[in-house]
């Protein structure tokens, strides 16, 4: 099977919803495309091998499918050849260019993230990786060409952010290996950095890979592993994020009375106060609505009659930001309501989620919506 033709599946999509989602974005970019009976002709043929993909076409099915060149191509990129020219000058260029990392361009590496994350939050993962592509690509060659350790530090700290927002982001679109691989970066970033707290970050959520490949025992050994990696160097709110995410796996893991002691430790360390954003952890938001949200989503996976309470209460204080989040809270609902065999109240709001699914591209909850509208 052809990666496009695997993307396309892995988004829902046929091919001619493909060819129209191609005119809709060229029309929404004023780009000239063929017709569509010409475009049927190109996508049959790309997903045949009969047809090279050219980086016209590329540059348009890149966001709408939310993959990388590597993964259109079936490549992981193209390696220098042996031969190229520059030798130790060149790679004296770069060495100075890379001193002259300062400070504020640090900050405009991390604000540059921050945009990629408010994106993300309100349009979903999709749309954004050529931009986050490009992003990682800067930081990793700042890293890779910075000498001294003041200079390497702090690039590499926020190559543990932006890794850590990127895998998450591929996980989103349904693409784990490439998720894998930016944890795994981001991990490596965090310990040059010298910052447990972006490691335990970083190490937790990639607990979910292994999770959502059927692995729910590992990755709860993997998340209480965080714990350890951070010890007494971690803020009340990452440690409280990292509590609810071990009651999660635990639920998934098939261990109640685990999970519930976990989730009562969340609650424990959870700061007072409505603020959200954790000012240790950038990529950390967790406060009290949060908290509910996780907990419904977790005792819905239980089972647990108090689930409805907590995911209505999640959805009257839902902020309108978090697009994509309310999008699994509405998925949470519709599953909760099946367990109670309350079919139309189910329905309702699996139809909120695929128009919000829609609009972000996520397949991991794609997949969860008709998951359950095969139970209805």
């Amino acid at each position: 099977m052809s990666e496009l033709r695997e993307a396309r599946i892995a988004r829902g999509w046929s091919q001619e919803r493909l060819i129209r989602e191609i005119e809709r974005h060229a029309r929404h970019h004023l780009l000239d495309v063929p017709t569509a009976a010409s475009l049927r002709v190109y996508v049959s043929e790309w997903e045949n091998g009969r047809r090279v993909i050219s980086e016209r076409y590329a540059a348009l099915l890149r966001p709408l499918l939310g993959i990388t060149d590597a993964e259109l191509f079936g490549r992981r990129g193209h390696a220098d050849g042996a031969g190229s020219a520059g030798g130790y000058d060149e790679l004296l260029g770069c060495i100075d260019s890379a001193r002259n990392v300062s400070l504020t361009m640090v900050k405009t590496f991390m604000d540059q993230t921050e945009l990629l994350r408010t994106m993300d939050r309100q349009m979903g993962a999709a749309s954004l990786v050529d931009q986050m592509t490009g992003h990682l690509a800067t930081l990793e060659e700042a890293l890779t060409f910075a000498v001294l350790p003041d200079t390497r530090r702090p690039v590499a700290l926020a190559l543990a952010g932006a890794a850590t927002l990127a895998a998450w982001q591929a996980l989103d679109v349904g693409a784990v290996q490439r998720a894998w691989r930016h944890y795994e970066l981001g991990k490596r970033a965090a310990q040059e950095a010298g910052e447990p707290m972006y490691l335990a970050h970083a190490t937790a959520e990639q607990a979910y890979v292994l999770c959502e490949a059927g692995r729910p025992e590992m990755a709860l050994e993997l998340i209480r592993g965080a714990h350890r990696v951070s010890a007494g160097q971690m803020s009340p709110r990452l440690r409280t994020w990292l509590y609810a995410a071990e009651a999660e796996l635990c639920a998934r893991a098939g261990k109640p009375e685990e999970c519930r002691r976990a989730l009562d430790a969340a609650a424990t360390h959870l700061p007072d106060g409505g603020e959200a954003r954790d000012s240790d952890m950038l990529s950390i938001f967790l406060n009290g609505d949060h908290l509910a949200r996780w907990r419904g989503h977790t005792l819905g996976l239980l089972g647990d009659d108090d689930a409805m309470n907590s995911l209505y209460a999640a959805l009257d204080a839902m902020d309108p930001t978090f697009i994509r989040a309310s999008s699994g809270l509405r998925v949470d609902l519709a599953s909760a309501h099946l367990a109670r065999e309350e079919l139309a109240q189910a329905e309702e709001h699996l139809r909120e989620a695929r128009l919000i699914v829609s609009r972000t591209g996520s397949v991991r909850y794609r997949r969860r919506i008709e998951q359950l509208t095969e139970r209805l």
